[in-house]
């Protein structure tokens, strides 16, 4: 659920300034709006910009730490169809639209071999080549494949071709945008 009043910090947290893409801190006693809570992170706004904050830190927001699908799965056989449903709880911070449905993931891998395990390889691009958000999204599907267990490596590489246009937003992603 999404606050719509103003909070303050509690502490501290570190962040990442959006679209940038910088770490930086926010300090405890910042008034901040909750502008979306989606994927495990929180996207705030305040009076010098957007930033995104890490689910681990919903207690500097007066919030508490939402038990995530990836810790309540359990072990088994790692299939394609578990890493996209996975990726569909990854956002870009900026569009309430996970990355699936926007159309930014052109390819997953799901490779079993005897040397490293279970391998996860996927293929992503973002709305714009400049957006300063993409290894920050890159890395939190990366992060969250990896909490699947039996996935032993996972690769998330930026990739520019094809370039992304809105055809490739499926449709729950358009109407989720007001598109259709």
């Amino acid at each position: 659920m999404i606050e719509t009043n103003e909070i303050e910090l509690r502490r501290d947290c570190e962040a990442i300034q959006i679209p940038a893409g910088l770490k930086t801190t926010v300090p405890a006693g910042t008034r901040v709006v909750i502008t979306q809570d989606l994927g495990g992170s929180y996207t705030i706004a305040c009076d010098y910009g957007l930033f995104r904050i890490k689910e681990e830190d919903a207690d500097a927001l007066g919030l508490e730490r939402r038990a995530s699908q990836q810790e309540q799965r359990t072990g088994g056989d790692v299939d394609e169809k578990e890493v996209w449903d996975l990726l569909r709880t990854v956002y870009d911070p900026e569009i309430p639209v996970n990355i699936v449905d926007l159309g930014l993931v052109y390819d997953c891998q799901v490779t079993k071999t005897p040397e490293t395990g279970t391998r996860v390889s996927v293929k992503m691009t973002l709305t714009a080549p400049g957006c300063g958000m993409g290894p920050a999204i890159a890395q939190d599907a990366r992060a969250k494949i990896l909490t699947i267990p039996g996935v032993d490596e996972a690769d998330v590489e930026l990739v520019w071709d094809p370039p992304w246009n809105q055809h490739m937003i499926s449709e729950v992603g358009k109407m989720k945008l007001g598109l259709i």
